[in-house]
């Protein structure tokens, strides 16, 4: 059975400490399990994607634009993969690099399509924020009936509290292990 790496907005905007919508230390920590993984992944010649968030300057007509401050611009360093994913990114072509608009790497992107043409059948997602992005990213694969694996050690957001929520609802309603 086939499998991808989801890495979701693992970037400078939102895990950095000066990021512009940063979950700080909690995303921080994930570094090392998180570049494991992806190298772990690469080695194997299993797919590992990258997907991040994009936001054009100064459009309010985003719904974000009245939740969120200002993140992930398009042309700005707080869109580079954070510490030294940037690096492991640059250094190898096969990782695919996918731009989202909303919360779900999913929504609005060929992420299903890029999933099919190579028989993936499960994912293992980790980035951030657990309780937006991650979750639903998850809905969407199960919606999809993918097998899905979420790495607690790779996971993060900046409300604790809702963090444990997405988690508990990941296994308790998606049925998704939690390793």
């Amino acid at each position: 059975m086939k499998k991808a790496l989801l890495v979701v907005d693992y970037t400078v905007d939102f895990v950095a400490e000066d990021g512009l919508l940063t979950c700080g230390l909690p995303g921080q920590k994930l570094e090392q399990a998180i570049t494991t993984l992806t190298k772990d992944f690469l080695a194997q010649g299993d797919a590992v994607f990258f997907i991040n968030d994009l936001h054009e300057e100064g459009d309010t007509f985003h719904p974000e634009h009245k939740l969120f401050p200002p993140h992930n611009i398009r042309g700005t360093a707080g869109r580079n993969m954070y510490g030294a994913l940037h690096d492991i990114y640059q250094a190898n072509p096969a990782i695919i690099w996918l731009d989202k608009t909303r919360y779900s790497a999913f929504a609005g992107t060929n992420l299903f399509m890029l999933l099919r043409e190579r028989d993936i059948e499960t994912l293992h997602i980790v980035g951030v924020c657990t309780d937006i992005c991650i979750l639903h990213t998850c809905i969407d694969a199960y919606n999809l009936g993918y097998t899905t694996f979420v790495h607690e050690a790779g996971v993060a957001s900046f409300n604790e509290q809702a963090h444990d929520f997405a988690l508990a609802h990941i296994k308790n309603s998606l049925g998704f292990t939690i390793i």
